[in-house]
């Protein structure tokens, strides 16, 4: 059941529980990895708003020198028109009028008149030449903080994919049996993606928000105390309607990526039986499938959109809020004199360097709901825990004779439900090859599951030469282990490296040797590449029986100790299947050999026949005994070799003409 548990939680956080940010943490703490290379970025990020911060200041100075000089230079020149006989009774009004000192006379006054209008050049170019310096500043660490932050979210997204890779390597068959490729396709490529972008540009652009807000706050409160009060309702109401609506999308966020991963699920499965779709012409039918999951898909993200919408315009009409009060109290204070041009100027500036991390916080918030929610689908696989796993003490299972042995094995998939197999008993010898038969349904392949672990029994145990596999570690059982599998499963890559899957090291002679065993080393240098020859994605270059026998050598380049056959000469024809049988007689001996055939033809001559009915063994022995002892084996055996004689009569007919 833990297996399902992912999923019933990603649709109960859908559903409106509570969001959790706990993922995004955890995601965030891989920048721990990289220690000193984390805090680039940040480092950088500090400089170069410092660097901002300056420039409004610099500004305000540019103002006050133009228009101190502009002013020197009027009042200069209303001077020289003044009468001598009224300067003494105007000098106090005009002093009053500038904001001189009282006590100044005239001939002090055109002085510093003189020198403010004469300063007023040097402070405009040293203004702006500082300004230049600034902006060159923040445009350098501006870059290398985007640079290194990129390079980090890179190495965090490198990590979790491999990560997530080696966790659903390592989980068992029960997880996989519950959960969709296309599901786990988009966790370790889209969820992984938009937590990369979270750290490489949301969580640098939220503490480069948050460094500039109290780095202007801080500014604002000791330039102007009054309009500095005036901006700060704003502050509480906009944290309060972004925390709302964070809280309000994760949980949609979280259904975007539901509704993505069943649209991936939906072309992935397309796309891998696309041949079957061609072949029963429902293309109408699944193109009609894949439109119900796009349109899914596209109105829970207009849903999203339209919550953004509305946010977006609210956050506006905060800031214009302020902006207005800030008109207000700040003309008032200019009129009074007691707010020159430039410091107005200045507290302006500052005043969006306060809106703008606000307003970016929407783009922020955004980036943190995707990622939130993808990082909570990410750890959703990285915490599940997996049915088959090693032991704490468990120990390296020794190289193997190969006596088997199942003891009262009883075997419920997902621990629930008819046991698929119920209390199943037997013993095979080293080199003994037992042949399992029974219709569909009857256990087979459950059996041959259980040997190399891929599932456990829910009771009873089974021994490899009196070692309880659970007691063992996976890696040495499965080693000893060759198997085919009834579905067989090749690689994009030549035939030699599919060949060689198990043992990349193996000699061309040992590759060689294993596809002669196989009955392939003839239809391999049919290739012009021979065994460089290219095989497609899941072996579509070849054919069903080419693809069986690659596996077949495959499997015996391992040289096991133990075989495992799952049907394995379903896909060939009866010629064929003879090679492959003798081939196959010849190399099973001295090894413990498992062998599921549907045809009885192939398992006749088995040292040991168990004949399983409905999760149960019915009969078990050699053929001649079965014969006169099983009713069940007999039928089995009558019904298929008449089948088998019919169907080596037609191939003779077909092959003489």
């Amino acid at each position: 059941m833990q297996a399902t548990m992912p999923r019933q939680n990603a649709r109960a956080r859908g559903r409106g529980q509570r969001p959790s940010f706990k993922g995004i943490g955890r995601a965030i703490r891989y920048l721990t990895h990289y220690k000193r290379q984390a805090l680039l970025p940040y480092l950088f990020l500090i400089i170069a708003t410092l660097s901002q911060l300056a420039v409004p200041h610099l500004v305000r100075n540019i103002i006050d020198a133009v228009t101190s000089g502009y002013v020197a230079d009027q009042i200069l020149g209303a001077l020289d028109k003044i009468p001598a006989a009224v300067m003494g009774q105007a000098l106090p009004k005009i002093l009053e009028a500038t904001g001189k000192n009282p006590s100044l006379t005239m001939d002090q006054l055109k002085a510093q008149l003189t020198a403010e209008l004469n300063n007023a050049p040097r402070a405009l170019v040293t203004a702006l030449v500082a300004i230049l310096i600034f902006a060159v500043l923040r445009g350098v660490f501006a870059f290398l903080q985007a640079y290194w932050a990129e390079k980090n979210s890179q190495s965090v997204a490198y990590d979790l994919r491999n990560d997530l890779y080696a966790k659903i390597q390592n989980l068992s068959f029960s997880y996989h049996d519950k959960n969709q490729t296309g599901q786990l396709m988009i966790r370790a490529t889209d969820d992984v993606e938009k937590v990369r972008l979270f750290i490489g540009q949301g969580l640098l652009q939220l503490v480069g928000a948050v460094i500039l807000l109290v780095g202007t706050i801080i500014i604002l409160f000791s330039s102007n105390v009054s309009l500095a009060w005036t901006t700060m309702p704003i502050l509480p109401v906009a944290v309060v309607v972004f925390g709302i609506f964070a809280g309000v999308s994760q949980p949609l966020f979280i259904q975007v990526q539901q509704k993505l991963s069943a649209l991936n699920t939906v072309l992935q499965e397309n796309l891998a039986g696309i041949k079957v779709i061609k072949a029963f012409t429902r293309e109408k039918e699944q193109q009609a499938k894949f439109r119900g999951a796009a349109d899914a898909t596209m109105n829970q993200a207009i849903t999203v959109s339209r919550l953004f919408t509305f946010l977006f315009p609210l956050i506006f009409l905060i800031a214009n809020l302020g902006q207005a009060a800030i008109l207000y109290v700040g003309g008032k204070q200019i009129i009074a004199g007691t707010l020159t041009l430039g410091a107005w100027q200045e507290f302006s500036l500052y005043l969006i360097y306060l809106f703008f991390p606000i307003a970016q916080l929407q783009f922020i918030i955004i980036q943190m709901g995707q990622a939130s929610a993808s990082a909570e689908r990410i750890f959703e696989i990285l915490d599940a825990k997996s049915d088959i796993v090693d032991k704490p003490d468990a120990t390296k299972l020794p190289p193997v004779k190969g006596n088997v042995k199942f003891e009262n094995v009883t075997f419920r998939y997902f621990s629930g439900g008819e046991p698929v197999l119920n209390k199943v008993s037997f013993e095979a010898v080293p080199g003994e090859t037992i042949a399992l038969l029974g219709a569909t349904g009857s256990g087979k392949t459950t059996i041959i599951n259980l040997l190399p672990r891929f599932y456990d029994p829910t009771e009873g145990r089974i021994t490899i030469d009196g070692y309880d596999l659970r007691d063992v570690t996976l890696d040495s059982l499965r080693a000893q282990i060759g198997i085919v599998l009834q579905e067989t499963t090749l690689f994009s890559g030549t035939i030699r490296e599919n060949i060689a899957f198990g043992r990349p090291d193996a000699s061309q002679e040992e590759i060689e040797a294993a596809a002669k065993a196989a009955a392939a080393h003839d239809f391999i240098l049919s290739f012009p590449e021979g065994y460089d020859a290219h095989v497609g994605e899941r072996g579509t270059t070849l054919s069903g029986g080419q693809k069986q026998r690659v596996a077949i050598a495959r499997a015996l380049l391992l040289n096991p100790r133990i075989l495992i056959l799952d049907d394995s000469t379903s896909s060939v024809d009866l010629n064929t299947e003879a090679q492959i049988q003798k081939a196959l007689d010849t190399l099973m001996k001295g090894r413990t050999s498992f062998v599921i055939a549907q045809r009885i033809s192939t398992v006749m001559n088995a040292d040991k026949i168990i004949v399983l009915d409905k999760g149960e063994i019915v009969a078990q022995g050699k053929h001649a005994d079965l014969m006169e002892d099983s009713p069940i084996y007999a039928e089995i055996y009558n019904s298929q070799i008449l089948a088998y004689e019919a169907d080596h009569a037609e191939q003779s007919k077909e092959g003489a003409l």
